[in-house]
């Protein structure tokens, strides 16, 4: 299991993980809306910004204050 540092000391298994989305598309704040309603979000954000938001098999969202490009690449390291 391969763990993707999201920011402040956070961290998510990348093989659980099924989007990286930009926080700001309608589309995108409707998910996380619902989420939260549901229970199934996980603000990681530690007050800051929210600038990606992480989609997982589950279902859970979980807010990053990191944007998607950065979470992208650290989740391409080996």
């Amino acid at each position: 299991m391969k763990l993707i540092n999201i920011g402040y000391g956070n961290m998510v298994s990348s093989g659980k993980i099924v989007a990286v989305v930009s926080p700001e598309a309608a589309p995108v704040k409707r998910i996380v809306q619902e989420a939260k309603s549901k229970g199934l979000a996980v603000d990681a954000t530690c007050g800051r910004k929210c600038k990606a938001v992480i989609v997982t098999e589950s279902d859970h969202v979980i807010l990053s204050a990191l944007s998607p490009e950065v979470i992208g690449n650290r989740s391409e390291e080996d």
